[in-house]
């Protein structure tokens, strides 16, 4: 009679090996953590509080902590449903994290990643709330803009999670009817990487082929309908817009009416994009005031010239990354380097367009978050009021302590379910002088 083989202990687990947790509290990155005799796990598709059967994906003997998918519930959630996409689960589709949650428990498990995320890193003790944006019903068919990977095959599909590997699919439900009724889903992509699909606010959805000249790349229209704001914007389908439909006029609602920025007043727009908040902070402040936007993306930068320059003449754009256009240390991965390795820019000169002083600033950096150095030019201007929009809890908690450390106080923080079905939550939060 043959024996039955010990099962793995702690130390020993590696990707395959399959364990019985307990899943513990929600993680950055949509992860639940856990631990297995004592070992910690990051596992996908569990809930916190329940017991699952989890199968290692990533790591092994050694590493600090374990990738896992629970592929098997044993004492479910009250929050737990069932996915309504067939591509969402252990080992398939990585663009959702909570398919398997309830909507109302998504934001509530938002809302406590980013209040830890601000006690752990900034030390600020805050209730979190996260609300819906307008126009969200179910957490379904809600991405105006999505883009597909392309396979061997010539079909476009998903990746699966951490993955380079492609889940040819037939549907999308978080992509909105008009981009998958394009019928790319279902089309032949020979020779490409991608195919990306723009449902704007105006006009047909558009296809673009990837890799392509994003010079040459159609314009389409988007319309902002706020109460700060209601204008068009015309954007290079592959620029940057935000993907919900309800999101560009909820964040900039959301950062009017925090600034409070007064006629003759004079604001900066930090990572300006093609102008949202730098038109609304136009017009708050009128042409007596004036308002300098900066952006590194040419394309960007000249739609922006157009779309608000041309008819806020008190507007002026830099282009340039915001670092560099303060004339701050920053830092980069040094190309070409296996492990990631960071160097130091040389010291720049600053932009002379910007100016000695502000009286209103608004940040809306990319998901890595300003950093220090910017931050402390950004206070040298000694403005009344900072907005800033953030991507990703962890570096708005940093940021956060960097402002507090230089005199600043979080006076308010809005967080937004702008990404139903995923772990993404988008932030709203402003920051006065701290007179106390």
């Amino acid at each position: 009679m043959s024996e039955i083989p010990a099962a793995p202990t702690a130390d020993e687990l590696t990707v395959g090996d399959e364990v019985v947790v307990e899943s513990g509290p929600i993680a950055h990155g949509g992860f639940v953590v856990a631990r297995h005799e004592g070992r910690v796990l990051f596992v996908r598709h569990t809930l916190p509080g329940e017991r699952v059967r989890v199968r290692i994906t990533e790591g092994g003997p050694g590493d600090r902590f374990l990738r896992a998918d629970a592929v098997e519930v044993l004492e479910g959630s009250p929050a737990r449903v069932e996915p309504p996409c067939p591509y969402a689960g252990p080992g398939l589709c990585g663009g959702c994290d909570f398919q398997h949650v309830d909507l109302a428990e998504q934001r509530r498990l938002k809302a406590s990643v980013v209040m830890e995320q601000l006690q752990r890193l900034a030390h600020v003790e805050r209730d979190v709330v996260v609300e819906p944006v307008p126009g969200d019903d179910n957490g379904l068919r809600w991405r105006s803009r999505t883009e597909f990977a392309v396979g061997a095959d010539g079909r476009a599909g998903m990746r699966r999670h951490r993955s380079h590997d492609l889940l040819a699919i037939d549907d999308c439900l978080i992509a909105s009817e008009r981009v998958v009724g394009t019928g790319v889903l279902h089309g032949y992509w020979a020779g490409e990487k991608a195919v990306d699909v723009v449902a704007p606010s105006e006009g047909a959805p558009v296809v673009v082929r990837i890799p392509s000249d994003e010079s040459v790349a159609p314009v389409v229209t988007e319309t902002v309908a706020a109460q700060s704001l209601s204008r068009d914007f015309d954007v290079s389908a592959r620029g940057f817009w935000q993907v919900h439909p309800g999101a560009a006029a909820t964040f900039v609602d959301a950062v009017i009416d925090g600034l409070r920025p007064q006629p003759g007043e004079r604001g900066l727009d930090l990572y300006a994009g093609v102008g949202v908040f730098t038109s609304a902070l136009a017009q708050a402040v009128g042409e007596r005031g004036q308002v300098i936007a900066v952006e590194s993306d040419a394309t960007a930068v000249a739609q922006a010239r157009l779309n608000v320059e041309a008819v806020t003449p008190w507007v002026h754009y830099v282009q340039g990354r915001v670092d560099h256009v303060f004339g701050v240390e920053s830092t980069g991965r040094v190309a070409g380097s296996r492990k990631g390795g960071r160097r130091r820019a040389a010291p720049r000169r600053p932009n002379s367009a910007m100016p000695p002083t502000a009286d209103v600033v608004v940040l809306d950096p990319p998901r890595t978050g300003a950093g220090k150095a910017v931050i402390t030019a950004v206070v040298a201007l000694t403005p009344r009021a900072l907005a800033y929009v953030a991507c990703d809890p962890s570096a708005l908690a940093r940021d956060t302590a960097y402002l507090m450390e230089r005199g600043y106080a979080l006076t308010s923080l809005r967080a937004f379910d702008a990404f139903p079905m995923t772990h993404h939550v988008e932030c709203v939060a402003i920051f006065e002088r701290d007179e106390t």
